[in-house]
């Protein structure tokens, strides 16, 4: 039963998430997130859960599921500040 609860949590957080993102969208002036921007955060956050979802299922040692989960969120963070304000200067770069 332990087990069913961390799977909820872990894809319940990117779905609090893009709620947050969506009312401060409606609410927030210069807030403009178009649907793609939706798209991609949803691909961005649920993506990032599954991956830790299946590093805490199949990695038995816990040292390595920390170590392996805190590269997996480094990971996102750089992605994202990358998409929004281009700190590698990728064609794929916010302005």
């Amino acid at each position: 039963m332990k087990n069913r609860n961390t799977t909820s949590a872990i894809f319940a957080v990117p779905a609090l998430l893009l709620a947050a993102a969506f009312l401060g969208n409606i609410f927030v002036e210069g807030w403009n997130w178009s649907g793609f921007d939706f798209l991609v955060a949803a691909v961005l956050l649920f993506g990032t859960a599954g991956l830790i979802f299946l590093v805490r299922t199949f990695i038995k040692n816990r040292n390595y599921r920390i170590l392996l989960s805190l590269i997996i969120i480094v990971c996102l963070v750089l992605i994202w500040v990358e998409l929004a304000v281009g700190i590698f200067g990728s064609p794929f770069a916010g302005n």
